[in-house]
Formats: structure tokens, C-alpha cells, sequence
């Protein structure tokens, strides 16, 4: 007894990695924009001796910098399972 999935039950893969490549893509960007707003934020405190705003700035441009690096791998992880599932 020979049992095999039905590969071609599912379908809507291009289209699932042509969304998630999208939204994937809006986030990488407001990452980055964040990024820079925060270091522009943390770079005005700093000279000005606002330390308190200086460090919420320089959190802010850490948890921006780790968004744009989960964003970018999460397109290149859901790429990498599609091409996974395909191949099966």
C-alpha cells in the first residue's frame, strides 16, 4: 500500500509569496524609517543633555533594527518553506 499526499489539493502558493513578500516589505520600511527618525531623536538629545529621551531614542532605533532584520527573514524563511513544500 503505496499512501502520497495530494500536492495539488492546495494551491494560491504564488500568490501567498507575492502577499507576504508584500507586507513583509511595508514593514522593512517603516523599520527603516523608524531607524533613522530614532537616530535623528537620539543624536538631538544626546547634544542637547536630554539623557532620558536620548535612551528611549536609542531603544527605539535597537527594536527598529531587530523588526528590519526578522522582516527580512521572514521573507527569506517563507520563500525557503514554499520552495521546501513544493518540493516534496
Amino acid at each position: 500500500m503505496e499512501i502520497f499526499p495530494d500536492f495539488g489539493a492546495v494551491g494560491g502558493a504564488a500568490e501567498l509569496r507575492s502577499i507576504t513578500g508584500a507586507l513583509l516589505t511595508i514593514v522593512l520600511i517603516v523599520a527603516v524609517l523608524m531607524m533613522i527618525i530614532s537616530g535623528i531623536a537620539w543624536a538631538l538629545a544626546s547634544a542637547n543633555g536630554h539623557f532620558n529621551v536620548a535612551t528611549r531614542a536609542r531603544i527605539g532605533l535597537w527594536v527598529a533594527c531587530g523588526a528590519a532584520a526578522l522582516a527580512g527573514a521572514g521573507v527569506a524563511w517563507v520563500n525557503f518553506l514554499l520552495d521546501v513544500g513544493a518540493g516534496l
